[in-house]
């Protein structure tokens, strides 16, 4: 389904003068960072909708030929940038009118209301309570332009006045996912962020195996939480598979369409050992151990659940993940592993800020 940003002219776009009438070439300014903010959502799967108010546009009080050169100066000049909007949707009553069509009313936007656009998923950006009404009324997730006082307004996801922070909540958008996973065996929550913006942490009941883990956040740059409640009284193989499965989900989950992911992805020494991790999210299945412990535990954790684990992982992501390491002490060969996954992982789900397309010449992934 499309998805669209919903996003206001005077305040959000231009600045808004103290008179609220930008009639003049004079008034024009741009508020600071909209334009390389707005310049880095185009492209990235959503339509682009201006929706303003112009009180009494067309009449003497705000005469047409005083409004165009500022407006057509402000279209011209984002579409320098490659900013242009898909539709421009403009009520030019007053608000004593009462008009359907005036936002907060949904008068305006009835065509995208029609089952055809992800509204849940979609954004109305604006700098007044106004524009968060017009999110809840439509269904979408309202980005306030300004420091919220107080509580966060009803309909806000988000309250900054900073644009470029708007822009990477909007692209950060749907790369967030939660797992919970319940057995006769375990108990699993897991919450993955592949940008980076939430808190991590993680609780298994094997220490070691927390240990590795740890390893994941802190060298792919996402976040993670992961908590597990397993028959560890029975053994640790039930705990290290369903983590396993319930990572593998939320990765392939928070992934989403794929698009303008890096796909590929890491060699790194650790001390005296090396560790090879080969990863491609293309879909398909395939996964290669080739590591040899000398001991049968590292810790609380049982060095033959590594390739279990890893395997499980991979065939939850549905990824191909090639692994090979070398190395004399245990503790470096498996952390090394762990370490080459998080950097192979951190290339692959990384997004390219300059394509939206999919790194598939099958147009699919």
């Amino acid at each position: 389904m499309r998805k669209a940003i919903f996003i206001d002219r005077d305040g959000t776009i231009i600045k808004e003068p103290a008179d609220e009438q930008i009639d003049s070439l004079e008034k024009l300014e741009f508020v600071p960072g909209v334009i390389s903010a707005l310049r880095s959502l185009v492209g990235k799967g959503y339509d682009l909708v201006m929706v303003s108010n112009q009180d009494g546009l067309g009449t003497e009080s705000f005469p047409e030929e005083t409004f165009h050169p500022a407006h057509d100066k402000m279209l011209t000049t984002l579409a320098g940038e490659g900013v242009e909007f898909d539709e421009q949707l403009i009520d030019c009553s007053f608000p004593e009118d009462n008009l359907p069509t005036r936002k907060p009313g949904v008068g305006m936007l009835k065509g995208y209301m029609t089952g055809d656009y992800d509204l849940a998923n979609s954004f109305v950006i604006g700098d007044r309570l106004t524009d968060m009404q017009l999110a809840v009324n439509l269904g979408a997730q309202g980005i306030l332009l300004g420091k919220a006082d107080g509580d966060m307004p009803d309909g806000a996801v988000l309250a900054t006045d900073d644009w470029h922070e708007i822009a990477r909540f909007i692209l950060s958008h749907g790369r967030s996912v939660r797992i919970e996973r319940a057995t006769s065996e375990t108990s699993i929550s897991v919450e993955v962020d592949l940008d980076g913006y939430g808190k991590s942490a993680i609780d298994t009941g094997l220490k070691f195996f927390d240990h590795m883990l740890w390893q994941i956040p802190h060298h792919s740059g996402i976040s993670m939480t992961v908590e597990c409640r397993g028959d560890l009284e029975v053994d640790e193989h039930h705990t290290m598979e369903d983590v396993a499965i319930a990572l593998g989900d939320a990765l392939r989950e928070a992934l989403g369409d794929k698009r303008g992911i890096g796909r590929y992805g890491f060699v790194l020494p650790m001390d005296e050992s090396r560790a090879m991790v080969l990863m491609d999210l293309g879909g398909r299945i395939d996964f290669q151990w080739n590591v040899e412990f000398t001991r049968e535990y590292v810790g609380d954790t049982p060095t033959e659940m590594f390739k279990h684990f890893f395997q499980s992982l991979c065939c939850a992501m549905r990824c191909n993940l090639h692994i090979s390491a070398k190395g004399e002490n245990n503790h470096h060969l498996i952390e090394g592993v762990f370490k080459a996954f998080a950097r192979a992982l951190r290339m692959a789900v990384s997004r390219n800020p300059f394509s939206y397309e999919l790194p598939s010449s099958k147009g699919i992934l």
